[in-house]
């Protein structure tokens, strides 16, 4: 028994040192990546006006920062947030409704692929019209770009349940609500929580291009006024803080799924 626990204590101790050499080597490479870039720049390798450089855009970041940074950096995490949640929640309850009627599923199954191929951005003019030229078209444009990719994985993966367990649980006279809540949502909980890390970045993705159609405020707002004053520097600033955003986001959905598994093996 001894044994076991301490080949156990072992084995999570090289898991928590692998994860500490992959961050380090992660982080090695960035700020390997972020000297060439200096250098490149420094020589005029890389021309500074059209990509600018990290210290200019650590310089421009903490102007911008006394200022109205944080206001901008605020209202496009609200509306990715807002625009996440809803797209999540419709396309889980689609998808819900697909799999409990068969026949809306084959019926709709060529037009969620043909809405899936669909560019949303030429949808933007109809989108403003029709929500207000304001936040909540940038929302309904990320709700948009997500949330045809969360019902086409999640139908997908309600389809795929492994047929051998509903067999048995259907053996045991479970009704089809007993069935999608006992073994079919259980068994595609890591189809969600992959629907929620692609969707982190389709919603970012949606609104920036609806801060870019139309917007006072935001991310893609700076992005937009910097490109027609040619300040790339801010430019690139703005993408800069947009990965960390995304990256954040990324990994507090991996929290969750951690949590939601521990969670779910503790009760079992």
């Amino acid at each position: 028994m001894k044994n076991r626990l301490s080949h156990r204590q072992q084995y999570l101790r090289e898991i928590k040192r692998r994860r500490h050499r992959v961050l380090a080597v992660q982080l090695c490479i960035v700020a390997a990546f972020v000297a060439l870039w200096e250098w490149l720049t420094f020589m005029g390798t890389v021309d500074p006006f059209i990509f600018s450089s990290p210290s200019r855009i650590a310089q421009i970041t903490a102007t911008m920062a006394q200022s109205d940074l944080a206001y901008h950096i605020l209202i496009t995490v609200l509306e990715t947030l807002a625009g996440f949640a809803l797209g999540v929640v419709l396309g889980l309850v689609v998808a819900v409704w697909l799999w409990f009627c068969p026949f809306a599923n084959s019926v709709a199954a060529p037009f969620l692929v043909v809405l899936h191929a669909l560019p949303k951005i030429a949808l933007g003019p109809v989108i403003i019209v029709w929500a207000g030229a304001g936040m909540s078209a940038i929302i309904v444009m990320a709700v948009a770009i997500s949330l045809i990719v969360t019902v086409l994985e999640l139908s997908g993966g309600f389809a795929a349940t492994d047929k051998a367990l509903i067999t048995t649980i259907k053996s045991f006279g479970a009704d089809r609500r007993q069935i999608f809540t006992k073994v079919v949502l259980p068994y595609n909980l890591p189809v969600l929580f992959q629907s929620l890390k692609v969707n982190i970045g389709l919603s970012l993705v949606g609104v920036i291009a609806g801060e870019f159609l139309v917007s006072k405020a935001g991310l893609g707002y700076l992005i937009v006024y910097a490109g027609q004053v040619f300040r790339m520097d801010i430019v690139m600033m703005s993408v800069i803080i947009l990965g960390i955003i995304a990256f954040v986001m990324y990994h507090l959905v991996s929290v969750a799924r951690q949590i939601a598994e521990k969670k779910i093996n503790h009760d079992t």
